[in-house]
């Protein structure tokens, strides 16, 4: 009996190395090695939980974050293109450790002449420039902005001691500012406003030579305060270009002193409304607040024409005050068309508001204002209500950049009104993306600076639910397209950039300044990855749930990327480590395909295989319990009698161990395979997803099964699956509807078809 046990025990290691798609001869001897396998826990790659964030990815009974309140007094020089500005700043030390010091970001400061920031990259000789291009590198003298630093006080006027070094300004404290300490100090400055049309500077003004005048969308115009955490101390790492921004929240009270003919609006509630608007404003302003399915314009394109003929020498001070919000920034020009309209959450009315010269018409009028209200709902649905009461798209040429409540967008006409679809669906989906940056980051809100996929991937990813879902809400502007183009989000439009040249890409969890691709990196990587995520590996009802937990537990805090990692497995119950492992911390990309498929004959005889096994363990059939054994037909061991017979009648193993053991009616509830395959699956990609195959049968019929991403976890190259069916495959074709971005569809087929991977598809798209 014991040897009969112990057989058993052995041949259960035989049948798994089989199935594993091991060798079943007995290894060699081999040096140990660490563990490397692609599900292993993240221990190595993710800090430990402490007391402010917790191992479940929520905030932590000893979370902190601080915050920093502005008074600001703005003016806008309209004539010489330049901006005043005098904030006071009260800075509230929630963190344990006392300061001695303060870091603010002097952002502007990337554009003075003595910036390092047009130094950072090595350059060669290029193929071709365009001219303004090469004007611009060459030929042209730096723009002379940045920050000019006018004072730093504290509340009795004395002045404080600063540093500037490049986009920083450390500002000293005569003594250390202790935990629940609260300190205010005041800046003066004033810098001259870049055209942001030169190199698509993030804010700036826009000048229009058929009438002389400028638009400006204004941001980073002064002095912000640095965020302090548990992560990274003082986030004071340098503004460079590319990784944006790290901000904690406050309160705002803004003042800004425009030309008297402007329209303005920015961050915040307007609350001397009726001092800077209009009469005829304020009732349409009015009427607005109940239009919740058509725009109503506030000023009209007949009266900014009659505006953009004259230049006010008299000024108007429109005073905004926002709660809660981790930065400020505002638009203004005589040249702004404003439409508005009402969008319900709850009990609460919120505005959306376009703003655009009349050089956006007709697209803007007819769109933008839609289009905001359309986003505010998709992502709603999928995080939480948005909870500010407006959000704003502002009209700029070549833009799209965010800030709270209010954004740059572009999509311009041509002269004559007419636009392209393709002008047409960038309108649309950047103003989608930028008005979605008001969830990620602006409310749940990452460290730009450090990891730009955390709001660009997370905004891509629900940029592309909310484009689908204006298209199901207007599909009037769709015309004759069955669905919005979205340009990001599914897996096949990441393969070529996956399939790649790995000289030239990072992994997602890198700095968005050490990045080769930006946009494929920290925009649509991520948001493919999600989507895949979502659709794919743990299907729409957890994904939503987890995403939705991470939104709510973060909205108004500073998640890291470890906490979005950690949450969303803690609300679904999905080990997703390989996951992030594969997609977010290499470069490693997708390929599975199916190796081949053999078809097998049961019998009782032991197979050539088996008889090896006995020989070499010293056993006789007598030993062994009542066998089944599985035959490939196209080995030594075939007997070709054994074609047509049932399973239930070629093996009388079966009746002798099995059937005896059964009742009638349990007999009869057994299946009666009449084919029986061993499927080999490979992996060359390194990514392990699941494994989605598509079984076609002799009678034209097909099923598909999709075996979870944990069949690679014994062998990352090759698996077996042995398929019982009661009808002949004559096909096997993995991952059909391209769900997983896999890089090479050419292994993908069973029997094997000549056909093009997908990256040779794009391959020779780009040729032709």
């Amino acid at each position: 009996m014991k040897q009969i046990k112990y057989t058993l025990l052995a041949l259960s290691a035989l049948v798994f190395a089989t199935a594993s798609g091991q060798e079943s001869s007995t290894p060699s001897r081999q040096p140990g090695h660490e563990n490397t396998n692609k599900f292993r826990q993240m221990y190595q790659e993710f800090a430990t939980p402490n007391t402010y964030r917790s191992a479940s990815g929520a905030p932590g009974p000893d979370y902190y974050q601080q915050q920093a309140d502005y008074k600001m007094k703005i003016t806008l020089d309209d004539k010489n293109a330049r901006i005043y500005g005098e904030e006071t700043i009260t800075y509230t030390n929630n963190s344990p450790d006392a300061l001695e010091f303060l870091w603010l970001q002097l952002d502007q400061n990337v554009r003075a002449k003595d910036s390092k920031s047009p130094l950072r990259d090595g350059s060669g000789v290029p193929l071709a420039q365009q001219a303004a291009s090469f004007t611009e590198a060459y030929l042209s003298e730096p723009f002379d902005g940045g920050f000019n630093i006018e004072f730093v006080k504290d509340v009795t006027g004395k002045a404080l001691p600063y540093t500037i070094n490049q986009t920083m300004m450390r500002v000293d404290l005569p003594v250390a500012l202790a935990s629940k300490g609260t300190y205010s100090f005041s800046v003066k400055w004033w810098y001259n406003i870049p055209d942001h049309t030169v190199n698509r500077a993030r804010s700036g003004y826009e000048f229009f030579p058929e009438d002389g005048n400028r638009a400006y969308v204004i941001a980073q115009f002064f002095p912000r305060m640095a965020v302090y955490s548990d992560v990274e101390g003082w986030q004071n790492h340098q503004f460079w270009g590319s990784g944006e921004f790290a901000l904690p929240f406050g309160n705002y009270e803004v003042d800004i002193t425009v030309p008297a003919d402007h329209v303005l609006d920015g961050t915040g509630e307007l609350i001397n409304r009726k001092e800077v608007y209009s009469k005829e404003m304020m009732r349409r302003f009015e009427q607005a607040q109940k239009s919740f399915d058509t725009p109503v314009v506030i000023v009209t394109q007949e009266e900014i024409e009659a505006a953009e003929k004259g230049f006010a020498t008299d000024t108007k001070t429109w005073k905004l005050r926002a709660q809660n919000v981790r930065d400020f920034a505002f638009a203004t020009s005589r040249k702004f068309i404003l439409d508005m309209m009402a969008v319900k959450f709850g009990a609460r009315t919120v505005m959306a508001v376009s703003m655009y010269p009349k050089e956006g018409n007709p697209l803007w009028e007819d769109w933008s204002t839609k289009v905001v209200a359309s986003t505010l709902k998709s992502y709603s649905k999928y995080t939480f209500d948005y909870p500010y009461h407006k959000a704003i798209s502002v009209h700029a040429k070549n833009q799209g950049m965010e800030y709270p409540m209010i954004c740059w967008n572009y999509g311009r006409p041509e002269k004559d009104g007419t636009y392209s679809d393709r002008v047409k669906y960038g309108m649309m989906s950047v103003i989608i993306h930028e008005v979605g940056h008001n969830f990620f980051p602006m409310i749940v809100n990452s460290d730009e600076r450090q990891w730009g996929w955390m709001d660009e991937g997370l905004d891509t990813f629900m940029q592309y639910l909310a484009e689908q879902e204006f298209g199901e809400a207007y599909p009037e502007a769709l015309g004759s397209d069955k669905e919005y183009p979205s340009r990001r989000g599914k897996p096949s439009a990441i393969v070529s950039y996956m399939a790649g040249d790995q000289s030239t890409i990072a992994p997602i969890m890198s700095n968005p300044e050490n990045v080769y691709q930006l946009g494929a990196n920290a925009y649509a990587k991520p948001a493919t990855a999600l989507n895949i995520l979502r659709e794919t590996v743990m299907g729409r009802e957890l994904f939503d749930k987890a995403f939705k937990t991470y939104a709510q537990r973060w909205m108004f805090k500073h998640p890291t990327p470890e906490d979005f990692f950690r949450t969303m497995e803690d609300a679904s119950a999905v080990d997703l480590d390989y996951f992030w492992r594969g997609w977010f911390y290499s470069t490693d990309y997708v390929d599975m395909g199916v190796k081949g498929v053999k078809k097998y004959y049961v019998t009782d005889k032991p197979t050539a295989q088996m008889k090896a096994y006995m020989k070499e363990n010293n056993l006789t059939e007598a030993d062994l319990p009542p066998l089944v054994y599985l035959v490939d037909e196209a080995s030594e061991d075939f007997d070709p009698s054994l074609k047509g017979a049932s399973p239930m009648d070629s093996a009388k193993t079966l009746n002798e161990f099995v059937m005896d053991a059964l009742s009638a009616e349990e007999r009869a509830a057994l299946k009666n395979p009449k084919y029986f395959y061993e499927v080999s699956f490979e992996k060359p990609g390194g990514i392990p997803m699941p494994l989605i195959v598509e079984y076609s049968y002799a009678d034209g019929t097909k099923e598909t099964i999709k075996y979870p991403a944990e069949i690679w976890r014994k062998n990352d190259l090759e698996v077996k699956r042995v398929v019982s069916s009661e009808k002949e495959i004559v096909g096997v074709v993995v991952d059909p509807l391209l769900e997983t971005a896999d890089i090479d569809t050419s292994n993908n087929s069973w029997p094997k078809k000549e056909t093009k991977s997908e990256f040779d598809q794009f391959k020779q798209g780009i040729k032709n």
